[in-house]
């Protein structure tokens, strides 16, 4: 069974990774996957001797399976959720011309200045809100700012880059570093302390390698007439009030306990009525000023159903006990102890660039429980190092994190183009930025008994 499940889970990537040579839409490829999955995982266990003895029969079976895949399922319709909300709300400021009151401050048309710009708005966004939002943002910037979409193609792969890293030190700015924060494995002063500098290296050495080969300036869009003219004010407005929606989901999460995906939703309903009342109040000669409803007919769907499918690919790995023997092996080979769970933490994280880092996370959690003897305390390096690899690692491939699926849906950029492109610069990122963490935490004394363990 597990060599089924792995051989489709590879085969799967391999269509999403080539859509284009073989012209199949990697979102019915992902639908295909996630279904797929769950089936030869449900058919294998069925017919395979023995299997039901060990779960006390087929209806302790069955309930066993439906259990699962309804636990799993709400994981993934958070995400879904607080994508599908996400989307709108960004959309319906895009709608509104919000944007301008940004784009209009920006007056450089520099390659390499905008690039530093946008990289470092894009990396302190990113901890206020979160990784895949900030993503969503900026893109939709980015269509404001350059009119070539392979060059804004190659801003946007470097905005997935400082999401990332941005989202990988901030508590609430990446969903394994929630994780952590929530089970208590890190506090907020410590993360924030310990992996600032690291992630703020893996998103700048990227933007310097870069600029060396960007030259000259950026062409911008032309301003397309929206039918009606939204006034400034209302611009304004809605600008504001969909950032402040976005920012109110980390306060809602941390007031009432509850998943991020209700305060975007609510944020979304607080600005779909205010948007309905400015339709009625500003309509003229028949021309109504945008809404949530109207918003909702362009969102990107097929992106929505690509996190599904992949999701519930990446979860039946999960249920299967795939993803846990991957990490009990990663123990076993490397050890509890510095070097050792250095190495584990970095495989982790380039692991998360092609299986879902969510799980990953959720296994060495498991791995390693709080509480008396436990092998990694609260606080202790293994645990911060893992915030910072399993949130920058996603980075490597397109489809590895939130942010580049969402970004890969809203600009369809290519899976290839992105690995000959962007792939190179986040390892160089990812890389750098670990050996800074490593340097930084590792005392002299610690530097030279790992030099004689190595010998």
């Amino acid at each position: 069974m597990v060599v089924a499940l792995v051989t489709i889970f590879i085969i799967g990537y391999a269509c999403i990774a080539l859509e284009h040579p073989l012209k199949i839409n990697k979102t019915a490829t992902a639908l295909l996957l996630g279904c797929l999955t769950w089936a030869v995982f449900n058919l294998f266990n069925m017919f395979t001797p023995g299997v039901m003895e060990g779960f006390g029969g087929m209806e302790a079976y069955r309930h066993f399976v439906s259990e699962s895949l309804i636990e799993n399922l709400g994981e993934t319709a958070e995400i879904v959720f607080f994508l599908l909300g996400a989307m709108t709300i960004v959309t319906l400021i895009e709608d509104y011309q919000g944007f301008r009151v940004i784009t209009d401050k920006i007056t450089t048309s520099d390659k390499k200045k905008l690039l530093w710009i946008l990289s470092i708005l894009t990396f302190f966004l990113s901890a206020l809100l979160d990784n895949m939002t900030t993503a969503i943002v900026m893109v939709a910037l980015l269509r404001k700012l350059i009119a070539d979409q392979k060059e804004r193609w190659l801003y946007a792969g470097m905005v997935i880059l400082a999401a990332n890293a941005g989202g990988a030190w901030s508590p609430i700015g990446d969903v394994t570093t929630i994780m952590l924060w929530i089970g208590g494995q890190v506090t907020t002063v410590n993360i924030i302390v310990k992996t600032l500098i690291a992630s703020l290296v893996c998103m700048v050495v990227p933007v310097v390698i870069l600029g060396f080969s960007l030259k000259g300036e950026i062409v911008r869009p032309e301003e397309q007439s929206a039918g009606v003219e939204i006034p400034a004010h209302l611009r304004r407005l809605v600008l504001f009030m969909g950032i402040g929606a976005l920012v109110f989901v980390p306060i809602f999460k941390t007031i009432t306990h509850l998943p991020p995906y209700l305060g975007m939703l609510l944020g979304l309903g607080v600005l779909w009525i205010t948007t309905e009342i400015i339709s009625r109040k500003y309509e003229k000669d028949g021309h109504k000023l945008p809404t949530a409803v109207s918003t909702l007919e362009h969102v990107d769907v097929p992106t929505i159903l690509f996190f599904l499918g992949i999701l519930m690919a990446v979860s039946c790995l999960k249920v299967a006990g795939i993803l846990g023997s991957l990490a009990g092996g990663l123990n076993e080979a490397f050890g509890t102890t510095a070097p050792g769970f250095f190495f584990i933490d970095l495989i982790i994280g380039v692991l998360s660039s092609v299986v879902d880092n969510v799980p990953l996370v959720a296994a060495a959690m498991g791995m390693y429980p709080l509480g008396d003897g436990a092998i990694f305390d609260v606080n202790h390096p293994f645990w911060e190092f893992l915030a910072y690899c399993a949130g920058t690692g996603g980075s490597l491939l397109i489809i590895g994190s939130a942010a580049g699926v969402a970004v890969m849906g809203m600009e369809k950029i290519d899976f290839i183009w992105y690995l000959k492109k962007i792939t190179l610069l986040a390892f160089a990122g990812y890389i750098v930025g670990a050996l800074v963490f490593i340097l930084m935490d590792v005392t002299l004394f610690e530097q030279v008994e790992w030099l004689r363990n190595l010998a």
